[in-house]
């Protein structure tokens, strides 16, 4: 086991959030990576990246409020060799910089890791300036990019260690806010295209990715008081999808619901949804994130019951289909 990884550090970092422990997680990774560049746009301090910014100064470019530029930097050190992530809060690592995206990393296939940070609604205060509820759709579009979207800190380091090592640029979503759900009390393997399974059931399977997934978790415990056994699935990538587990699950389920903290259009369920389009017998499908409408701003707590992903609200969406049913 990897010293890095210990349940006493698992416990730090869901106190810290996925921002913060996407910065402690650097120092880390740097040590395997010596030629690693990180690139950001103004956002040292949001993305945890202070004591990496100071410690390792040939590894840091801070191109300013500047994401454009950014892609183009960063995938011209990508050119030459270096290992380059880039970081900047979620709407601005993507929409903003989308054509820049399609044409150097996707289009001319240059390997580049983005960090998209506080995506979701976490950053509702804000408003929808800010939220990032349309960034799954937009890069699923795009060819030769990959898009992880981790369920907790410890997951995050996971990840971008394995996006680091992939074979073509990848797209990591944080969600999410500090003292968040651990989900992982121990180390395990983490790979891209590789679901995980958090809970076994037999009736149900829930599908989800990032911080959402501990409402799911809730939700499961909840239904098994009624009766119904229910399975959890954490679908960390959504591009490219564990098409092996999704048709093992279409096979022997009753229901399928997929919950996101994203637009329900172009997300996770609907890449679930273009996968059982192609089967002639397949359960239902509820679909429950974020439906398609742009809220007034307010407070992460605030949205999530605003579109109902709370475990409450998923519970009482999944028994008015048992009684309808």
């Amino acid at each position: 086991m990897n010293k890095f990884y210990n349940t006493n550090s698992f416990k730090l970092w869901s106190k810290l959030g996925q921002r913060a422990v996407f910065g402690l997680g650097m120092l880390e990774i740097i040590k395997k990576h010596k030629d690693l560049i990180v690139v950001t746009a103004d956002v040292s301090t949001s993305a945890g990246l202070d004591r990496f910014r100071k410690n390792f100064k040939d590894n840091y470019v801070d191109v300013g409020i500047a994401e454009q530029n950014m892609i183009g930097i960063a995938a011209g050190m990508a050119s030459e060799g270096h290992k380059v992530i880039t970081t900047t809060f979620s709407p601005f690592q993507t929409l903003r910089c989308s054509e820049q995206i399609k044409v150097m990393l996707g289009y001319m296939k240059i390997k580049v890791v983005m960090v998209g940070l506080a995506s979701g609604l976490v950053l509702g205060p804000l408003g929808f300036t800010h939220c990032s509820i349309e960034d799954i759709s937009l890069l699923r579009s795009i060819p030769n990019i990959s898009i992880v979207c981790p369920s907790d800190p410890t997951e995050v380091i996971k990840a971008t260690e394995a996006s680091i090592n992939y074979d073509r640029s990848v797209y990591i979503r944080l969600t999410g806010s500090s003292n968040t759900r651990q989900i992982y009390a121990e180390d395990y393997d983490f790979k891209i295209g590789e679901s995980i399974t958090l809970k076994n059931g037999t009736d149900i399977s829930i599908i989800s990715n990032g911080s959402i997934i501990a409402e799911c978790l809730d939700t499961a415990n909840f239904l098994e008081t009624k009766g119904i056994s229910v399975e959890v699935i954490n679908m960390h990538t959504i591009k490219p999808l564990d098409k092996k587990k999704l048709n093992e699950i279409f096979l022997n389920k009753k229901l399928i619901v997929s919950v996101e903290e994203h637009n329900v259009i172009g997300g996770l369920s609907s890449s679930i949804a273009e996968e059982m389009s192609e089967l002639k017998n397949k359960p239902p499908l509820i679909k429950i994130g974020i439906n398609d409408f742009y809220s007034s701003g307010g407070s992460y707590e605030f949205l999530k019951s605003v579109y109902k992903i709370k475990s409450e609200d998923i519970s009482n969406t999944i028994l008015k289909y048992y009684e309808q049913s």
